[in-house]
């Protein structure tokens, strides 16, 4: 037994020992990193929780109590914090789980794997994501459609942050103009399908999840169908025609549209979702109700776009999408976010419902497919 600060340090085969004798042994690491395992006697609880409500945890002031962490750092640490509140016998395990496990001591099973693990250790580390909320990813469902300038940063970063279910709607084949900002494909994808290229980037990036190739063009007779089940729509499209069409499915099927336009240099981000139970927003139809004239919305292939532009734009479809699986944060609802890349300013717009919306609103069902 050491003392460090007026806070006895104790080896992990004396924590064993005493737990016998009916001393607790507190786990304090983070949900995320317990589900590595933890010494078989332990109960686990977050330091932070622990040293702002101990008596939650901790009966009596003169209890005796053990805390390990890692390390040791921590549970010293908060030991420290523990006397400082008044309780007068608690000691921190030196070495933490790393020397118990070590020293081949019991420790209970892995409820995730270590490459789990290892390859969310950042997220798990966010009280707002945590092991539930990276679990919860795993889970998701997400239709993303094109997989061009917009659909390549979202892909990528759904895709690292774990999201267990990406299906990639899109019917074109790469060509050598995409390069320059569709950052999914290679030189070596040139005439190969857009979805096939994609689903090769994707899995090379996280192998763990699973990248569903759907090679067709949304059409009235196939949009239901192909988007029912998912969690989250994501348009990267960039014709006015599969934007009015998916969104009016998402209107029809319930779901949550995460939409993004970009142009030269400019671009613009929204979530629509008018059928939130508590907070409904509007749609794509209550913000252009009809597509603008052909002259005043050319495409890039016609008028041009930044190539890291995408990959800007993109990115906040991607924040957008995780914030809606994960129920955290302010979604975009009713907020048009436009990005001028030029001066690198950004402007919030806000948007109201229609009414009169004929996806949305009172004549909804002239426009429902």
């Amino acid at each position: 037994m050491t003392n460090s600060p007026g806070v006895n340090e104790i080896s992990p085969a004396d924590a064993l020992a005493r737990t016998d004798d009916g001393s607790s042994l507190l786990d304090i690491r983070d949900e995320g990193e317990r589900a590595s395992g933890i010494a078989r006697p332990a109960r686990g609880v977050a330091m932070a929780s622990l040293v702002e409500q101990p008596g939650r945890w901790i009966a009596e002031v003169d209890a005796n109590v053990m805390l390990i962490c890692a390390s040791g750092r921590r549970s010293l640490a908060a030991a420290q914090a523990l006397q400082a509140k008044g309780y007068t016998r608690v000691c921190s395990v030196a070495g933490g789980t790393t020397r118990w496990q070590a020293e081949g001591l019991p420790m209970t099973a892995a409820t995730e794997s270590p490459e789990f693990l290892q390859r969310y250790s950042r997220h798990l580390l966010l009280n707002d994501v945590g092991i539930a909320g990276q679990r919860a990813l795993r889970a998701a469902r997400v239709a993303l459609i094109g997989a061009g300038g917009l659909g390549s940063p979202v892909g990528l970063y759904l895709a690292a942050a774990g999201v267990g279910r990406i299906s990639v709607i899109d019917d074109d084949v790469v060509e050598r103009s995409n390069l320059q900002r569709q950052v999914l494909h290679r030189d070596a994808d040139i005439g190969r399908p857009k979805v096939d290229s994609a689903r090769g980037s994707l899995l090379a990036l996280n192998p763990d999840i699973e990248v569903i190739a759907i090679k067709q063009r949304l059409l009235a007779d196939n949009v239901h169908t192909l988007l029912a089940g998912h969690d989250v729509i994501v348009d990267g499209s960039d014709n006015f025609a599969t934007r009015y069409l998916v969104n009016d499915a998402c209107v029809a099927l319930g779901l949550p549209l995460v939409y993004a336009a970009v142009q030269r240099f400019s671009g613009q981000v929204a979530v629509f979702w008018p059928t939130r139970a508590d907070r409904p927003g509007s749609c794509y139809r209550c913000l252009f109700p009809e597509p603008p004239p052909a002259q005043f919305a050319p495409n890039c292939a016609e008028a041009g776009v930044l190539g890291v532009l995408p990959g800007l734009v993109g990115t906040l479809q991607a924040t957008e999408t995780i914030k809606l699986l994960l129920g955290i944060g302010e979604p975009l609802i009713d907020t048009l976010l436009k990005v001028d890349a030029l001066s690198m300013r950004f402007e919030r717009v806000g948007l109201t419902r229609d009414p009169e919306c004929g996806s949305c609103g009172q004549r909804r069902s002239a426009l429902l497919i």
